[in-house]
């Protein structure tokens, strides 16, 4: 159950925060009718009528049916082809059958066949590519299309409950959209089904087909994700405003390079080339303003995605602060997904006809065995690449067995910057000052400068007129009682090639303000423009270009969110990336 007004989930029938009445929340049960050969949605009749009993009935033939499954996705002509080649089927053997895949678990006529890990990876690629060109003329959407416009009936309540349900949460009495002047809604649209269905039902919902889109160009995106996005904008949506956010100063390749490639626990990548970019193209475009965006995370995505919020704001958990993000399929199924597209006949990528069943970046750590696998079939010279880069990194990294370490996906569980040269640098090294009280010789990787400077701007006012200029010391003030709280001074240590003298004085706690001061010489020993902290930075007061931090004294307001830890692990994503045993 969950609150319409608070957007809370409850397990009560009466929120315990504003006692509204809850609203139920679609259950993801697939069952199968074997009469119909379709599967059939819970809840595809009114929750309030049904019952989880072994006499539940399909709504077209009311012949008793089973459960199946969690989830399903359909399987198209595409990918039925591969799996029968796969399996040692003769081509099309499976053409006349009702053909559904959880994972990589298959459902042919509601039997199941699992494909294992060993088939993906022992697969003959070039002959596997080769019996797909010559057999593609040959296969045919005929029975699949019949399938489907069943599919599609026997769940058109469970569908009708869906979008009425979502239709309420966008715009509804308590509709999140009615917060917002209309200007300041947005779409992020990322050329998956899941924001395609998101950006559909809002469109309709708010019956403006002007909407702004977002889109994150990473630069690894799936050709038929670009494709798509084009149709998308240029066919289907001409009359919506779409803003692309790109990360032109980076080339992934050298940033893995330097940083090791990301992982599962380590996804530096969507910070410098999606949130990142985003977040630039906001603040060019909404200059300190709040925004509502619309997007497609769902609750049953994943473990981490479970425990977001329908909707999030003003949290450590919102990925751009300046968003209020807002979800209308949150407790959509994949199965809701594609019964919403392919009832309301709406374009999607042609990946999933491959069987892709998520199209992100296509070398993401989180893509499992079978996505690999069909890289290497329908992408292979990005896949060779890809593989030749990783072997060559585990030989740089001193992996014993370089090859069995990218093949069986060990790479995707690095953690930290283990055999890395950029690892030195997210080490914070300093001594204390024997000759004054809460003072810190800090070591910097280059000379001090006016950078160093600009990233104290979140601690006071910069006020270089009030230093003693024999020693080029620099003094922060306090923006509200204007006394001084920081010294900063260049300096020369025995040990580091480049050093600086922070003392903090005037002040009740100084080892917290020195641990905030020491996340900032972090940050510029190690910043790889990797962008989260603009992200963090609701008034767009961060600006990192070239090789240049700033922190305009203007914008800034001193909540210092970027040199928390709550916000940013370490006071600097590197921190987490590069750290060491």
């Amino acid at each position: 159950m969950w609150c319409s007004k608070c957007y809370t989930e409850t397990e009560a029938k009466e929120c315990p925060e504003c006692h509204s009445l809850t609203v139920a929340v679609p259950t993801n049960k697939v069952y199968w009718c074997s009469n119909c050969n379709i599967p059939i949605l819970q809840a595809s009749r009114p929750l309030d009528d049904y019952h989880n009993s072994a006499d539940t009935v399909c709504p077209l033939c009311k012949k008793t049916i089973s459960y199946l499954s969690a989830d399903l996705r359909p399987v198209f002509p595409e990918e039925r082809l591969l799996v029968e080649l796969l399996l040692g089927k003769k081509p099309n053997t499976f053409i006349n059958c009702s053909v559904w895949a959880a994972n990589s678990r298959y459902y042919i006529d509601g039997k199941a066949i699992s494909i294992g890990t060993k088939q993906f990876q022992d697969a003959d690629i070039e002959a596997l590519r080769s019996s797909l060109e010559k057999r593609k003329h040959s296969n045919s959407y005929y029975t699949f299309s019949q399938y489907i416009e069943r599919f599609i009936c026997a769940n058109a309540s469970r569908l009708n409950y869906i979008k009425q349900e979502a239709i309420d949460f966008i715009k509804g009495k308590y509709g999140i959209s009615n917060r917002f002047q209309r200007e300041k809604i947005t779409l992020s649209f990322s050329g998956g089904k899941d924001s395609s269905a998101t950006a559909d039902i809002v469109i309709k919902a708010l019956s403006d087909p002007s909407l702004t889109h977002i889109f994150g160009d990473t630069t690894l995106e799936f050709p038929m994700t670009q494709d798509y996005v084009q149709r998308y904008i240029e066919k289907d949506n001409p009359d919506a405003a779409v803003l692309i956010a790109k990360n032109d100063e980076q080339d992934f390749y050298s940033v893995c390079e330097d940083i090791g490639p990301p992982a599962r626990m380590m996804r530096w990548c969507c910070s410098m080339f999606k949130t990142g970019p985003i977040t630039r193209l906001l603040n060019d475009a909404y200059p300190g303003e709040q925004i509502l965006t619309f997007y497609g995370i769902r609750k049953c995505e994943s473990v981490s995605r479970s425990k977001y919020s329908r909707v999030t704001a003003n949290s450590e958990f919102a990925k751009i602060q300046k968003q209020t993000v807002a979800a209308p399929i949150f407790f959509w199924s994949d199965l809701d997904v594609w019964l919403y597209i392919l009832s309301e006949n709406i374009d999607f990528n042609d990946a999933y006809r491959l069987g892709y069943d998520r199209v992100g970046c296509w070398c993401c750590p989180n893509n499992n065995i079978r996505a690999q696998f069909l890289s290497r079939i329908y992408m292979p010279e990005q896949s060779k690449k890809w593989r030749l880069f990783l072997i060559n990194f585990a030989k740089r990294i001193g992996k014993p067995d370089p090859e069995v370490y990218v093949d069986t996906g060990k790479w995707k569980a690095r953690q930290g910057g283990n055999g890395l040269a950029a690892a030195s640098d997210v080490k914070i090294k300093f001594t204390n000052c024997t000759v004054e009280d809460h003072a810190k010789i800090y070591s910097l990787v280059r000379p001090f400068d006016d950078t160093f400077i600009d990233m104290m701007v979140p601690f006071g006012l910069v006020s270089p007129e009030l230093g003693r200029k024999l020693i080029h010391e620099t003094i922060i003030v306090d923006a509200n009682t204007k006394i001084p709280i920081i010294s900063i001074q260049p300096f020369s240590q025995d040990g580091y090639d480049y050093a600086v003298k922070i003392k903090t004085m005037n002040v009740a706690r100084h080892g917290d303000l020195q641990r905030m001061i020491g996340y900032q010489v972090r940050k510029f020993n190690a910043c790889r423009k990797c962008l989260k902290c603009e992200s963090v930075c609701k008034q767009g007061a961060i600006i990192i270009s070239g090789d240049e931090y700033f922190i305009d004294p203007n914008k800034c307001v001193r909540c210092k969110k970027c040199v928390s830890a709550k916000y940013l692990e370490g006071g600097c994503m590197m921190d987490k990336y590069l750290k060491t045993k």
